[in-house]
Formats: structure tokens, C-alpha cells, sequence
């Protein structure tokens, strides 16, 4: 059963007035009296009137949507990252569509491709870990269309990246580690092709080298998947095999980080007595594992909200990618929970 769509029209026609009335009395003309507009807005309130989107993307050139492409959406981090770009983008009469990858690179292009065919007015977009050739970027980029990327961004010309301070977060993490009195201190790292990984592998050796502790390359090993399962068995293994038993662990997420706590409970180990624990994003499982996770908190609702402003300013031209300093850098924190807590 198709249901009547309220028109400009039908309001007018209800209080006797010009179309053109109607349409300048909801748009808040200075001309029309208060008392006219109070009546007009009265009647398409109860109408259930709504402004035509279609019309209006004809009339100005725009469809009033922009295009979100996420690696997965029941991340805790990027649910944090919609919160703030849905926020943005309703303010400013947005409408989001919003897609995952799955960490897959061909459904990456094809989520593009399809968003592309509904006519979107920009995307913004953080890659799976599959992708490592980005031409599909540079295409668009070429033909000046507007795009945000944001966590996972691309090291290419003319991108507009937002992101944390992965670098300085990992920094933290394992500096805070070393303060506890851990020496040895195990990285589980993530894909080597995502520069987010790649900054907190380089904030964990310059902690090292900071405090003069020496880099052993044996305790750095790669989580590609990051999940509890992979990284598990990836420290169970290692225990196994060393006879110095490492005495900390900095995880490249928070996943990682509780996959750690399973290996190190099966081995016997008590946390943090034997071993501390750090993650990275600060999920809200965190605060009630128990022991309780300390994380390097990420605040992904302002990354939403700072994306989404920048976007949204390219597409309506109020600014432009010269005028635009990338990447934009929002600060991370560390979250100190009892999993790291060793000296009182």
C-alpha cells in the first residue's frame, strides 16, 4: 500500500495561501510575518510533510548523502566513529549510508562502485586490511571528488586523513609498562601494511630505546587477524619456547590484548603480578574484564565529528584540500586499569 506523501501543495491549499507563501514561510523568509509562518509549520508538522530530497538534490546539484565505509561495523571503535559522524552529518541535512568490507579489497571497490551509482555527494572511508594498492582512491581523488579517510588512511597525494596519535599512544603504553618495573615486554603487532600499526610498533621501540631498554625483535610478532583466538595461541606458543619468560605485553588492540589475558591465565600466570597487560581503543569491555584492561583510549565520536565537518565543507565548497593541513591529529589517552598496575 503506497503511502500519500505530504506536499507544498496540500499545506497550501489547507490555509488558503500562495504555493510560493508556503515555501518561503518554511525556508524563514524575512518577508513573511511570524504569524504566517507559525500556521504554515503548524499545518506540515501535522501533515507529516517532508521536503523532497529528490527535488532537492536536482535543484542544487547535490543528493544531501554521503557514503561511510568502514572495515566492520560491530567494532567498538568505529561504532564510536558513526556516533560522531551521524551526529555531524543530521545537523547539516546529511543522510549517511553506511557500508562494511569485511577486511575484504574487492568488496571495498564494489561498496564503492555501488555508492557511486546512488549518486553520493562524498565518502568517508577507512580500508580493509586487504588493501594495499589504492588506485581506486587515486581515480576519484583525480576527478576532484570529495573524500575523507580517517584510522586507516593512505599514504597517497592529495588524501585528507584524520587520525589519532597512534605513535605517541603506543609511546605512552609502553613507557607507563617500563615505570611499572616490566623489562620485558612482549609487542603484538598488527598488519604491516596499515600505518596505524606501523606507528604503534615505532612508539613501542622508541619507549624501549628511551629507557635503554634493548630491542628484541624475537618479542614482536604480528597479530594480522586480531583476534582473542590468533593472539592466544601466538602467546602460549611463545612462552613455550623461551626460557626468560617475558613479563609484559602491549597489544595493538584491545582484542589482542584479552586474547593475551587468556594465554598468560592457562600458563598460571597472575595479572599484573607476573605479567601486565596494555590494549589499544579502549573498548568498553575493558573497565569490566577482570582484572580490568588498561587501553590507550581513542576518541573515535570526534574523529566521526572532525571528518564529517571537513567532508561536509568540501562538498558545499567552503573549503578546499589546499586549504586543509592533512593528516588532522585528535590525541590520544591512557586508560590505567588494574592489568598493568604493579607498583603502588
Amino acid at each position: 500500500m503506497r503511502i500519500e506523501q505530504a506536499t507544498i501543495k496540500d499545506i497550501a491549499q489547507e490555509l488558503n495561501i500562495s504555493i510560493s507563501t508556503v515555501s518561503r514561510a518554511l525556508k524563514d523568509y524575512p518577508r513573511i510575518s511570524s504569524n504566517t509562518k507559525k500556521k504554515v509549520k503548524e499545518v506540515a508538522e501535522r501533515l507529516n510533510y517532508r521536503p523532497n530530497a529528490v527535488a532537492l538534490s536536482l535543484r542544487k546539484s547535490r543528493s544531501f548523502t554521503i557514503g561511510v565505509i568502514i572495515p566492520d561495523v560491530v567494532h567498538f571503535f568505529f561504532s564510536t566513529v558513526i556516533s560522531g559522524i551521524e551526529e555531524v552529518a543530521s545537523s547539516r541535512g546529511y543522510n549517511v549510508i553506511l557500508t562494511q568490507t569485511n577486511e575484504r579489497f574487492e568488496r571495498e571497490k564494489s561498496n564503492i562502485n555501488t555508492m557511486l551509482g546512488n549518486q553520493i555527494d562524498g565518502f568517508m572511508i577507512s580500508f580493509s586490511k586487504e588493501t594495499k594498492d589504492f588506485e581506486h582512491f587515486t581515480k576519484l581523488l583525480d576527478r576532484n571528488y570529495p573524500i575523507v579517510f580517517f584510522d586507516r588512511v593512505p599514504d597517497i597525494e592529495n588524501a585528507v586523513n584524520v587520525v589519532v596519535d597512534d605513535y605517541q599512544g603506543a609511546y605512552d603504553a609502553t613507557t607507563h609498562l617500563i615505570s611499572q618495573g616490566y623489562k620485558k615486554i612482549i609487542h603484538l603487532a598488527g598488519p604491516k601494511n596499515l600505518k596505524i600499526c606501523f606507528e604503534r610498533e615505532r612508539g613501542y621501540r622508541d619507549a624501549l630505546s628511551a629507557h635503554g631498554i634493548t630491542i628484541d625483535e624475537s618479542l614482536i610478532l604480528e597479530c594480522p587477524l586480531g583476534v582473542p583466538e590468533e593472539s592466544k595461541k601466538i602467546v602460549y606458543d611463545l612462552f613455550q619456547e623461551l626460557e626468560i619468560k617475558p613479563d609484559a605485553v602491549f597489544a595493538n588492540n584491545d582484542m589482542v590484548a584479552v586474547g593475551a589475558m587468556m594465554a598468560c591465565r592457562e600458563l598460571g600466570f597472575q595479572i599484573p603480578k607476573d605479567i601486565g597487560i596494555v590494549g589499544f581503543s579502549n573498548w568498553q569491555i575493558c573497565s569490566i574484564l577482570e582484572p580490568s584492561l588498561t587501553s590507550v583510549y581513542q576518541p573515535g565520536f570526534d574523529i566521526g565529528v572532525k571528518a564529517t565537518e571537513i567532508l561536509l565543507d568540501l562538498i558545499e565548497n567552503k573549503t578546499s584540500i589546499d586549504q586543509i593541513a592533512s593528516p588532522i591529529v585528535l590525541k590520544t589517552e591512557l586508560m590505567i586499569r588494574n592489568s598493568s598496575k604493579r607498583l603502588f
